[in-house]
């Protein structure tokens, strides 16, 4: 832990002394999430150096966890961190559904679908942490908010920060989340509410957690939940409910507490104990939404130097449990596209900008189409489909494999370097 805290000072010089002229860069990410960071790893694998503007004075480690299934895992293996993340996290071994009154309705194990799959929790703090420690310590430049972008009179991007900075860079990666000030002066709408919020906490046990490896899924009307062990201490669990688009955010984690036990108060399981394990003020409540890629209508991924990447460019529901993949493959695609060409000019990158766009696109759209579909039946309050659900559609009709289909992905590695 010291080793990480240590590396975390080291890593957070911001740009006071950078002020004075334009900075030229190379490449520059903005955000320092999970499509920045796994990106600049990436680069870095084969050689290429990028600096990464974080807007926060640090990495932003808050939230819960996030839910790896095996394609997530093959880029985290292909970029140098899945073992030292797997050593920390535990295997999910299968799905268990219920009913609110406590009634399971079906189970699966993944192994018996696919035995290539893996799927694991992995702590959002620890996973940013491990990638972070993978980059030079000059790579990333924190306290960095993005106040303005141009485009550059010699062909490039110009970035303005809100300390007065500025950087010319060939090429600007955006990675800055779903409210992405690079994505919007590309021209992307705001992504769209998709009618229900989300209560997600992660509940710590310090003498091991006594729940067994699998997800617990709870289906009630206009609601449902979940839980799953992350580590042999912690275990993730959200509660998602059918809501008006939110007023005033709410910020006393006491009030989150509240509300998320009040959600499932009359419910037959586990939940309740796990949000009182949780403490207050990990409790997050967001409202999940997203955006479509029209074919033909949406701004295209890249435009000028510029690109976008992860929930920049395509923010999905959290329903298929693919956010994080996608935005790890998306790193991955880009990289291996891109690295071959940076000294080979402008029209060399656009081309491979375009190729990124060509392979990914047809991938994403009905991946995010099925993501709001699935979160769109599952959110049903008519109590007759509800019990449609919960008596024919999934302990008859709902195969896990075919489920799971969008989690086999193929890419060419990277080369090997001394990296």
């Amino acid at each position: 832990m010291l080793a990480r805290h240590s590396f975390l000072r080291l890593a957070s010089r911001t740009f006071a002394t950078l002020r004075s002229d334009t900075r030229d860069e190379q490449v520059v990410i903005v955000g320092a999430g999970i499509a920045g960071l796994s990106t600049a790893v990436a680069l870095h694998r084969l050689g290429v150096r990028s600096l990464v503007l974080e807007q926060g004075d640090s990495l932003r480690t808050g939230g819960t966890s996030v839910t790896l299934f095996k394609n997530g895992w093959k880029v985290l293996d292909v970029i140098g961190v899945g073992e030292e993340l797997r050593s920390q996290h535990l295997e999910i071994q299968g799905i268990a559904i219920k009913t609110d009154n406590g009634r399971e309705i079906r189970s699966f194990t993944f192994k018996d679908e696919d035995q290539t799959q893996e799927v694991r929790a992995v702590e959002r703090k620890i996973l940013l942490e491990t990638l972070a420690k993978q980059l030079p310590q000059d790579s990333i430049c924190f306290s960095s908010k993005l106040g303005r972008i141009e485009k550059d009179k010699d062909g490039g991007i110009l970035l303005e920060l809100d300390n007065g900075t500025r950087i010319s860079s060939k090429l600007v990666i955006g990675c800055d989340g779903i409210h992405s000030a690079v994505a919007k002066w590309m021209g992307f709408s705001e992504p769209k509410y998709a009618g229900y919020c989300a209560f997600r906490g992660l509940g710590d046990y310090p003498d091991g957690q006594p729940f067994g490896p699998r997800v617990n899924y709870i289906y009630g009307r206009g609601i449902r939940a979940a839980y799953v062990p992350v580590s042999t201490t912690k275990v993730y669990w959200f509660v998602c409910f059918n809501s008006p688009p939110p007023g005033t955010k709410i910020t006393d984690p006491l009030e989150l507490k509240k509300q998320s036990k009040d959600l499932i108060k009359t419910w037959d399981c586990e939940l309740q104990s796990i949000v009182d394990a949780t403490p207050d003020d990990t409790i997050i409540l967001t409202p999940l939404s997203d955006r479509w890629l029209w074919p033909g209508f949406s701004p295209p991924a890249s435009s000028g130097g510029a690109v976008v990447v992860g929930d920049a460019w395509h923010p999905m529901t959290p329903n298929l449990g693919q956010g994080a993949c996608c935005a790890l493959e998306d790193a991955v695609v880009l990289v291996k596209k891109l690295a071959p060409v940076l000294d080979a000019g402008p029209m060399a990158i656009e081309d491979a900008l375009r190729s990124y766009q060509n392979e990914r696109f047809p991938r994403l759209y009905p991946m995010t189409i099925r993501s709001y579909l699935v979160g769109a039946i599952l959110q049903m309050d008519n109590s007759m489909v509800c019990s449609l659900r919960d008596n024919v559609l999934i302990p008859k009709l709902v195969r896990l494999g075919s489920m799971l289909e969008h989690t086999n992905f193929e890419f060419e590695p990277l080369p090997q370097t001394n990296v």
